[in-house]
């Protein structure tokens, strides 16, 4: 938490600017809950039999907010529909439409934020910039989803300097969008940054970053 008020004061911004996420991946609901009793309530997983366990396991934290942050399958859409305090990963026209589907169905809506692949890397999700006002204006119709804001997760680098400039180009895109946007009278929301590069993407505009080791430490992937 220092390090994220630190890396906000040199650009003139607040720590309460910047919401942290605590990605939980896999550590157990404890842990979640551990840090619940400290006072944090933002959480995010990246897989949705992660999110839906451990929010059905710490279903009496009635105030823990989920983020669902990683690749949402369309067959998977009824399994967040109501769980979800934001999604951090919508991407294509087609997954809109069947999440728009399934929240008219529930009478629910879902704020969510535009995955944009700004690093260019065919290994991950997201749409390219080029194309981001096309899928926006594509799903304006979708009136069950609030648009909020854009993710993005950059290259992998030694040296955080060397993707500063995929965050700098995500604040501009924010920007050149944000009358597309629903995001009333606030700024749009930019989710950009985790553990290795958080502090960089703060200093270029992140408002929620994604952290996962640098909290709970190193994942255990056995088992």
């Amino acid at each position: 938490l220092s390090r994220i008020g630190e890396a906000a004061a040199r650009v003139g911004r607040s720590a309460e600017d910047v919401t942290l996420v605590a990605v939980g991946k896999t550590f157990p609901a404890d842990e979640i809950r551990r840090l619940h009793g400290l006072g944090h309530l933002d959480f995010g997983e990246n897989k949705v039999q992660e999110l839906v366990g451990k929010a059905d396991e710490l279903a009496d934290l009635s105030d823990v907010r989920w983020h669902m942050i990683g690749h949402l399958q369309r067959n998977k859409v009824k399994e967040v529909v109501g769980r979800v305090h934001l999604f951090h990963a919508l991407d294509s026209a087609r997954l809109a439409r069947k999440l728009h589907g399934r929240l008219d169905m529930d009478n629910e809506e879902m704020d969510c934020l535009v995955q944009v692949n700004v690093s260019g890397e065919d290994s991950k999700y997201g749409v390219p910039p080029d194309q981001l006002e096309v899928l926006l204006d594509g799903v304006q119709r979708f009136d069950r989803l609030r648009l909020r804001g854009l993710m993005t997760l950059a290259a992998p680098a030694q040296d955080p300097e060397d993707v500063r400039h995929e965050f700098a180009s995500m604040r501009e895109l924010a920007e050149r969008v944000r009358n597309r946007l629903n995001i009333g009278g606030k700024g749009p929301i930019l989710s950009m940054g985790m553990s290795n590069d958080f502090e960089v993407a703060i200093e270029e505009g992140a408002t929620h970053v994604r952290i996962g080791s640098a909290i709970f430490g190193p994942r255990n992937y056995d088992g």
